[in-house]
């Protein structure tokens, strides 16, 4: 009889000692068994509360070939901790003449066999969901304290003996330059090239680019606002941002998400959100235009009448509005 060894363990706190484990009573069992061993399939730091492990499905998918008759794993909570999954993937096994086997626990053919392997299945699956009610119970109690309780922490901030948030001196105060830098008008692409400049990288320990930025300026934690799950705590972590400044860098974001074409004129055309039409109120995007002499044309142009949803607004010359816009500010503030 030809058979594979399948092993597994969850997470990163279980030793690779483990998997050593396994191969040793498993390779024994098929020993004992006369079951000629001709491959191992092993999934490492991977949970069987979901199938989603690689190695788990290449064996499933070989046993198609009928090159061996019987997987052996160490408990059948390797297998599956998901009643479902497990019946799931034992049903297309034995279409394909393959039988699940334990090492170490005893399970007879008849009737109380059946009886046995589904106690065991419905014990690992109680097991799992324990655990798991356990971890998150712990979570929630770390975070009624304000504890950092994993993941990836933002730039500015660091963590104490206590599991405590605390401000980064070194990088707290280029976040803050950040907030206030986009609030005055500098974009997202221009912020992450500063912050590459500057040598600060990501918890990674790679380069910043404009998706790093956008999450670091939509962050309520830089307000002193901590989170988990349903639990909301204003204060409890040490602001960075005040404010107001936080609120005003929403609204900057917010309006440069509604203005179409926005990603692409930011830096070409300075109205861009701050351009409306005076017939119909919708906002005025720039596009532009190539000549038969190969000139670049610029215009702003109501949305409206882009669409042709109803607006007869004419273009406008980029250049020509923009310059009176300069004029009049520096009229008015000079």
């Amino acid at each position: 009889m030809n058979g594979v060894i399948y092993a597994r363990y969850s997470s990163g706190k279980q030793k690779e000692e483990s998997i050593e484990g396994q191969l040793r009573e498993c390779k024994a069992f098929a020993k004992r068994n006369d079951i000629h061993i001709v491959d191992t399939y092993i999934d490492r730091a991977l949970s069987a509360k979901t199938d989603n492990c690689p190695s788990f499905q290449k064996m499933i998918k070989d046993s198609v070939k009928k090159s061996f008759d019987v997987i052996i794993v160490w408990k059948l909570d390797r297998f599956a901790r998901n009643r479902y999954d497990s019946a799931h993937y034992k049903s297309v096994l034995r279409k394909n003449g393959v039988k699940v086997v334990s090492a170490t626990e005893t399970i007879s053919e008849g009737a109380e066999g059946i009886l046995l392997e589904s106690l065991l299945e419905g014990m690992a699956e109680y097991y799992s969901a324990e655990l798991s009610e356990k971890v998150v119970r712990g979570l929630t109690e770390n975070a009624l304290k304000c504890q950092y309780n994993g993941g990836t922490l933002p730039i500015g901030y660091v963590i104490d003996k206590e599991k405590h948030f605390q401000i980064d001196p070194v990088t707290a105060p280029a976040v803050l330059e950040a907030f206030k830098l986009y609030a005055s008008g500098t974009t997202m692409q221009q912020l992450a090239d500063k912050f590459n400049l500057a040598g600060i990288r990501t918890t990674r320990n790679g380069k910043l680019d404009t998706d790093n930025i956008t999450s670091m300026l939509h962050n309520r934690k830089y307000i002193g606002e901590y989170r988990y799950r349903d639990i909301v705590i204003p204060g409890g972590i040490p602001a960075i941002v005040p404010e107001e400044l936080f609120n005003r860098v929403q609204e900057r974001m917010a309006a440069n998400k509604k203005a179409p074409a926005k990603h692409k004129a930011e830096d070409e055309y300075l109205l861009t959100t701050k351009l409306y039409c005076g017939k119909c109120k919708c906002y005025m995007v720039g596009e532009s235009g190539t000549g038969r002499s190969g000139q670049v044309h610029r215009y702003y142009k109501c949305v409206s009448a882009k669409h042709k949803k109803g607006c007869d607004k004419k273009s406008v010359k980029k250049d020509w509005i923009e310059n009176i816009v300069i004029d009049q500010i520096q009229k008015n503030y000079s």
